[in-house]
């Protein structure tokens, strides 16, 4: 862990934060998931500085969006973000730091958005969504009528899952892992460049 690497563990972080602050939610999906793009530096910081790098960059960005924005939910959304990121990035960088070449980013990603798909899925059923409904004494059939006006296709917590959740997290993932891949191999030197030369 150099000095070099550490001020690019900063600037990452901090780039992912700002572009959190730019979430929306997507039509038709739960209006209390929202797309940001800071998962595509998050994964530059993984392919280039290894998966154990890209821990760092998660565990900074977290800290700096709370220390901008606080929380509203008692941490939950800030323990979710963390889960989701790593459950993206280190599989992806893990695959990539062995495998070097496009295939291997490219493998390396689908693994990632595979999991991280599973993980929002079960993080959301057993973690958020409770939490949630616990704290504002809401019940199940609230967060579904939420869905419901986006969707009136979610008539259940299935429906919620296969017609929201899932979705959100392919899409999410899908387009943040597909910009990533398109500008690595063009920002990548620059990066090697800054991290290593001595």
């Amino acid at each position: 862990m150099t000095t070099k690497n550490l001020a690019l563990i900063g600037i990452l972080a901090a780039l992912g934060a700002i572009l959190m602050v730019f979430r929306f939610p997507i039509p038709l999906l739960p209006p209390f998931l929202s797309f940001d793009f800071a998962l595509i530096p998050e994964l530059i910081g993984g392919f280039a500085l290894g998966p154990w790098n890209a821990l760092a960059i998660i565990i900074v960005r977290v800290l700096i969006q709370l220390i901008i924005n606080g929380t509203n939910s008692m941490f939950t959304g800030e323990i979710q973000s963390f889960l989701l990121s790593c459950a993206l990035i280190l599989p992806a960088s893990a695959y990539y730091l062995k495998h070097k070449t496009r295939n291997g980013a490219a493998i390396g990603m689908l693994l990632g958005i595979i999991i991280c798909t599973v993980t929002a899925v079960i993080t959301n059923l057993y973690l958020i969504i409770p939490f949630y409904v616990s704290l504002y004494q809401m019940d199940m059939s609230s967060i579904l009528a939420m869905c419901k006006e986006v969707n009136p296709a979610v008539n259940s917590i299935e429906g919620m899952v296969l017609l929201g959740i899932i979705p959100f997290n392919l899409i999410k993932t899908g387009v943040n892992g597909l910009i990533t891949f398109l500008v690595y191999k063009k920002i990548s030197p620059m990066i090697h460049r800054f991290a290593y030369k001595r």
